[in-house]
């Protein structure tokens, strides 16, 4: 049983994330999933929370026909301290023999923590950028769902992912201190 790792914030989803996870599990007999940055939402950079995350994803890769039972999502919170990073999200996940990802940095980390690292699989990655189907959405350019699953895109509009992006970008997005 081999059981490769794949990291991202998918903020949100899209199907370079999903062919991505499809071509890792040519390799390995599961693939764990985290979700970055668990701990944020609500901002321009990670507008979904940690559920609507897990819930855009697992439908992505069922619409992708991924077979789900071989797919393991787990969200892990950031920390600020690099060395220890390694050690922190094993402490969140099953046990994992190789790893994939396309970050020079994560990979630098891995490796110093003995981990084999692989090139994580990149489709079009001019095309299919998180941060690219964010704009696009805030400038109003619909073709972001030609990006994304179209249950992605469902999950998008039945949570309001467009408009809050709208608001946020706007600076009025803290909370008010009463």
């Amino acid at each position: 049983m081999v059981r490769g790792l794949f990291i991202g914030r998918f903020q949100p989803p899209h199907w370079g994330h999903i062919w991505a996870i499809k071509a890792i599990l040519s390799d390995v007999n599961e693939v764990i999933v985290v979700l970055g940055s668990a701990q944020f939402n609500y901002i321009e950079k990670d507008p979904f929370t940690v559920g609507e995350r897990i819930w855009m994803l697992r439908e992505g890769l069922r619409e992708g026909g991924v077979d789900l039972s071989r797919v393991i999502i787990v969200p892990v919170p950031n920390i600020e301290n690099n060395a220890a990073w390694l050690s922190y999200i094993k402490s969140y996940l099953p046990p994992f023999q190789v790893a994939y990802t396309g970050n020079p940095f994560v990979a630098m980390l891995l490796k110093e923590g003995g981990v084999e690292v692989r090139q994580q699989p990149i489709f079009d990655r001019g095309k299919y950028v998180s941060s690219r189907i964010r704009e696009m959405m805030i400038k109003g350019d619909s073709t972001w769902r030609e990006l994304v699953p179209s249950s992605v895109a469902k999950i998008i509009d039945e949570v309001k992912g467009v408009e809050r992006l709208r608001i946020i970008i706007t600076g009025e997005a803290e909370p008010h201190k009463w």
